[in-house]
This record gives C-alpha cells, sequence and structure tokens, in this order.
C-alpha cells in the first residue's frame, strides 16, 4: 500500500509503486485491476460509498432543480446560486460518482484514458463551481443582511452574473489539464481520475498547477466564507445583544451561529483533505505515502454533492414547504413556522 514517484512513463498514467519491471503495461490501470495496491474488501467498499453517493447525490439535486422550476417563489436571487450548486452537484454526482462506483467495482479504469480525462474534467469543473458558488452564497449573506454598501440591493440579474461567473471560474481550473498544464491521470486507488499532484513533469508543470488550485480555487473561496459568515455573526450577536428580552432574536442567534459553524466544518472536512494531501505530495517529491491518503480525500471532496443540498437547501423552511407540497406531503407546518421567522433570522438559508 505505499506510493513513489516514478518517472519516464507513458503520458497517460502514473504507476504509484516502484518500478521494478521492463513491462510496464502489465500494470496499467487502464488494462489490469489493481489488486498489487489494495485488498478487493477496500475496493468493493470503496464502489459501495460512490454508489451511494451517485444515488443520493443525483436524487437530492434533481429535486432541488425540479422543486424550484415548478415553484415560482423559489425563485429568489438566492435560490439561484443554489440550484447553479445543484447543477454543479449533479455533474459531479452522475458523472464522477458514479464512473468512481463502476471502476471501482471492477478495480481498475476500466472506462479507458478517455473516460479518466471526462471523469477527471467533469469532477474538477463541478467541484471548482460548487466551491465558488458556496462562497456567492456567502457573499449574497453578507450583502444583503450587514449591508455593507449601504443601499445596494442584490438583484437577479445580479445572481445570474455571480452564477455565470462561477462557470467562468470552473472552466478556468478544469481546461488546463486538457490542453497541456498538468493533466489528469489515475490516482490513488487507480479508480478515480484527478490532475496530476504525483510527478514531477516539466513538460506539464505539474506544481505550478497545483498551487494555482490550491490558492485560487481553495484559498479563495475559503477566505470569502469564513469571512462573509463572520462578518453575519457579528452583526447578529450586536442585534440579539440590543433585543436581549427578545426569546426570537436569542433563538435566531443560536440557529444561525449553529448555521454557519456547519457550513464552514462540511467545507473543511470535503475540501481540505484534498488540498493538504495535494499540497503535501508536492513538498515531498519521492516520499513513500499510503495510497489511502489519495483515494479517501478525492471521495470526500464527492460527499460534498450531498451535504450541500442539505445544508444550504432542505435547511430553507420555505424550499423545504414546497418540496413536500411537490412530493403530495402537506408543508402547512413549515409555511406557518417560515412566518413567524425573525427578520434577523434571514442570515442563514432558513
Amino acid at each position: 500500500m505505499r506510493g513513489s514517484r516514478a518517472t519516464e512513463l507513458p503520458e497517460d498514467f502514473w504507476i504509484p509503486i516502484p518500478l521494478d519491471t521492463n513491462n510496464i503495461t502489465s500494470l496499467s490501470p487502464f488494462l489490469v485491476p489493481q489488486d498489487h495496491l489494495g485488498s478487493p474488501a477496500f475496493f468493493y467498499s470503496m464502489s459501495a460509498f460512490m454508489f451511494f453517493l451517485f444515488v443520493a447525490g443525483t436524487s437530492i439535486n434533481i429535486l432541488t432543480i425540479a422543486c424550484t422550476v415548478q415553484y415560482k417563489k423559489l425563485r429568489s436571487h438566492l435560490n439561484y446560486i443554489l440550484v447553479n450548486l445543484a447543477v454543479a452537484n449533479l455533474i459531479v454526482a452522475s458523472v464522477g460518482s458514479f464512473t468512481c462506483f463502476f471502476c471501482f467495482a471492477f478495480r481498475y479504469m476500466i472506462v479507458g484514458p478517455l473516460g479518466c480525462k471526462i471523469e477527471g474534467f467533469s469532477a474538477t469543473l463541478g467541484g471548482m463551481v460548487s466551491l465558488w458558488s458556496l462562497a456567492v452564497v456567502a457573499l449574497e449573506r453578507w450583502l444583503v443582511v450587514c449591508k455593507p454598501l449601504g443601499n445596494f440591493a442584490f438583484k437577479p440579474n445580479h445572481a445570474i452574473a455571480c452564477c455565470a461567473m462561477t462557470w467562468v471560474f470552473g472552466l478556468i481550473a478544469a481546461v488546463p489539464p486538457l490542453v497541456g498544464w498538468s493533466r489528469y491521470i489515475p490516482e490513488g486507488m487507480q479508480c478515480s481520475c484527478g490532475p496530476d499532484w504525483y510527478t514531477s513533469n516539466n513538460k506539464f508543470n505539474n506544481e505550478s498547477y497545483v498551487m494555482f488550485l490550491f490558492c485560487f480555487c481553495f484559498a479563495v473561496p475559503l477566505t470569502t466564507i469564513v469571512f462573509c459568515y463572520s462578518q453575519l455573526l457579528l452583526m447578529l450577536k450586536s442585534v440579539a445583544k440590543a433585543q436581549a428580552e427578545s426569546a426570537s432574536t436569542q433563538k435566531a442567534e443560536r440557529e444561525v451561529t449553529r448555521m454557519v459553524v456547519v457550513m464552514v466544518l462540511g467545507f473543511l472536512v470535503c475540501w481540505m483533505p484534498y488540498a493538504s494531501f495535494a499540497l503535501w505530495v508536492i513538498n515531498n517529491r519521492g516520499q513513500p505515502f499510503d495510497l489511502r491518503l489519495a483515494t479517501i480525500p478525492s471521495c470526500l471532496s464527492k460527499a460534498s454533492t450531498v451535504y450541500n443540498p442539505i445544508i444550504y437547501i432542505f435547511l430553507n423552511k420555505q424550499f423545504r414547504s414546497c418540496l413536500k407540497t411537490m412530493l403530495g406531503m402537506s408543508g402547512d407546518d413549515d409555511e406557518s413556522s417560515a412566518s413567524q421567522v425573525t427578520e434577523v433570522s434571514k442570515v442563514g438559508p432558513s
């Protein structure tokens, strides 16, 4: 279960063990099961996990999109961004998670080099759009609630422009490996694909691409999220202090504080391991590492397709009410409780 940097390899894959054979194709992750890397039980357990992410992520995000299309009252500027997030999650779940489920079941990248590039590109594009959408949600909440720009009103056209921006940023991150700046290759246990963190290859400039992703597509969105939500919490605490005798305001503070903590922790749990592993690899060339450290972070990042809708959408009382109605369930209780929510509780998605 150890991996190390290999050299002089074909450009479409990387063998994560010391080379001790002249017949490198005998170990190709595109041709044979990678049983030399781990037990079948590990491959099958990862396949089951990815199948769960595929089913849950696809179902939840399709419901999110369908519900928003059906009910006009959900078509607010914030919900435009949340639907954009759902579309990005749907791409990752339907392409990335499904491909990984399929390949883990066969214990190698059975879809071939082209399928590897498609899976790597789709997962990277959807993941980056998702990350930037979370940052836009945080920015929208800050602008609407804290009003740092005074009377500026965040309108639907602003939301649409921000959604378009997330896709531009996602393409900026996902396209370079297709055109020579880094590359998409099998990663970890060789059953999922992503940018090449592993090899030091001057031709592909892998190190510079990894640093670009870390700074532009992880550090910047994370900084935006932490800053905006910290400002929201400070504002909310000041409101709660001024209305110390208001039970509803105090309850709103507790609910929003809990929501913000869950949002930031969810972001970190899904993306910090992946970003940290990539940085460790490029700064410790030649050092052996457990291949599960490359596989598990990649799968955790795909888990965001399930937790994102739950946190940002299904905890929205208005959306939850419409979803219950669409599914033939009663949504009256949620509507009545939503009408009683105080103005300050609008800091959170609910």
